[in-house]
């Protein structure tokens, strides 16, 4: 359907419900993780599922947040789908580990960042739908464990923040910042694409065209080839 580009990234997951359902084990999530990467590229190689996949190889990806699960996507000599200066060396070893090329590293992942022309009027118009947004992962990673539902988030406490000192990751700024603030991100590091937040959780469909916008637009112009 893609005419040859789909990339496929695939993690662990983080909720214990959904390992439920498929009645498999959350303990043993990063091994259950390796075990089905290596199926899905063994049934494609060997031509086990058809039709089979235009590109050879299929660009594969590991979505990994913490030291063991970028070891392991340099182990299977994927690509690792989340942009760290802190987890890159992990990274890099688990390719040599898994005997393979370090030069062969390749990084890309989500900029939690949504680009608008006036970052404080914006900021206090996604609020709400940011808080939506924190509450409904924070919930959800709570539930099915031992652990306490966490306290809502409430989006006063949003608009209590600039563009400048935002809440969690999520920043809202202009596009000239933006590109500086890429290029620090990215600065040493075999970096092959950047994905972006389309809109938070149906905020207001102004925000979100001027956002694609200028995400497809103008900062390409600043960040240059």
């Amino acid at each position: 359907m893609s005419g040859g580009r789909l990339e496929l990234g695939m993690g662990a997951g983080y909720r214990v419900p959904e390992y439920d359902l498929m009645d498999a084990d959350f303990t043993r999530r990063f091994r259950l993780t390796e075990e089905n990467i290596r199926e899905v590229r063994r049934l494609w190689e060997e031509g086990g599922v058809t039709p089979g996949p235009i590109q050879d190889p299929v660009p594969l990806w590991g979505g990994f947040y913490g030291p063991r699960g970028a070891r392991m996507a340099g182990r299977l000599g994927i690509g690792l789908l989340h942009i760290s200066h802190e987890l890159f060396p992990h990274y890099r070893e688990g390719l040599v580990e898994g005997g393979h090329d370090p030069a062969t590293a390749r990084v890309c992942g989500l900029l939690p960042i949504i680009l608008a022309d006036d970052p404080d009027e914006a900021w206090a118009r996604v609020a709400p739908f940011l808080a939506h947004q924190m509450n409904s992962y924070r919930q959800s990673s709570a539930e099915g464990t031992d652990r306490p539902r966490p306290p809502i988030i409430h989006p006063d406490e949003f608009r209590k923040r600039t563009s400048n000192a935002p809440w969690g990751a999520l920043k809202i700024l202009t596009p000239a910042d933006a590109a500086a603030q890429i290029k620090e991100t990215t600065e040493g590091l075999p970096v092959e694409h950047l994905i972006f937040w389309a809109s938070i959780a149906g905020m207001p469909d102004d925000l979100t065209a001027r956002n694609i916008e200028l995400v497809s637009e103008e900062l390409p112009l600043l960040l240059g080839p």
